[in-house]
């Protein structure tokens, strides 16, 4: 009961009951995406994967692992063809779909590690595409399914209003992904489809592990994130994700939610006093 004796409606009830949600980027259990849809399973949602390719199997082997192992579907979110036979699957098995977390990125070998100024197009154009711009092939593939009841698009992100070292055209990307969020959310909200970014703190996943260096990056979080950081824990950032996957995140659009122990918000390493 609130104070004045009036029932209180924000309790008990799941944050994602009921919901039917979609989740990309599920690879390993160490996956951010598969914290994001054990905790959604965990929260009453629904959930399918998807994968593509070599990863396919790793992702099914990681799906058996969830509260209630799910199917994983076939798509490469790069092709249309691929995201339309999604949404085909999604229409026959449920009609609609509430929700979609897009954790998609790669870059390739010769993107990263500092190579910034030899990159050539084809390997930034690369990870552009696959990082960033599938963001609006996935929500423009999904929109059909959402748009009658609204829903929520959720992107993982890692902050790029700086530039990092060895991060290279993957924080480009990222600024990149941020910006189409920000315009998903122009063009996606006349159809009560909100649009927010994860900005997550470094966390220890396959993906984190093929960038060159990237133990000096979240070595980094050690001293100047007041909260600290554990790069093994990505409970916090899945709890984000389901929070802007549900309802209690309505009037939230365009946003990017950092979940990286505030070290975005400090201006200098935090260091303890001399002696």
């Amino acid at each position: 009961m609130g104070a004045t004796g009036a029932p209180n409606h924000y309790t008990l009830a799941m944050l994602l009951e009921g919901k039917k949600l979609l989740i990309t980027g599920v690879l390993t259990p160490q996956s951010i995406a598969f914290t994001a849809a054990k905790v959604a399973q965990e929260q009453g949602a629904e959930i399918l994967l998807t994968s593509f390719g070599k990863g396919a199997a790793l992702t099914k082997r990681s799906a058996r692992r969830l509260p209630q192992p799910p199917e994983v579907l076939e798509m490469d979110a790069n092709e249309v063809s691929h995201v339309e036979a999604v949404a085909d699957e999604i229409r026959s098995r449920w009609g609609s779909v509430d929700g979609v977390l897009h954790a998609i990125a790669f870059a390739p070998g010769d993107a990263l590690g500092g190579n910034f100024l030899n990159t050539p197009w084809d390997s930034a154009s690369t990870a552009f595409q696959t990082s960033a711009f599938s963001l609006k092939t996935l929500a423009v593939g999904l929109l059909p399914l959402m748009k009658e009841a609204g829903g929520s698009v959720v992107a993982m992100d890692f902050d790029a209003s700086v530039a990092w070292p060895i991060y290279d055209w993957m924080g480009v990307s990222k600024a990149a992904l941020e910006s189409i969020a920000r315009y998903l959310a122009r063009d996606l909200g006349p159809h009560n489809i909100r649009v927010n970014c994860v900005s997550a703190g470094p966390l220890r996943t396959m993906a984190a592990k093929s960038i060159p260096g990237f133990d000096v990056l979240s070595a980094a979080w050690a001293g100047r994130a007041p909260l600290t950081w554990d790069t093994s824990d990505p409970e916090p950032v899945a709890r984000a994700v389901t929070f802007l996957l549900s309802d209690w995140s309505a009037g939230i659009t365009g946003e990017i939610l950092h979940v990286d122990g505030g070290y975005h918000a400090m201006g200098a390493e935090l260091r303890p006093p001399a002696g």
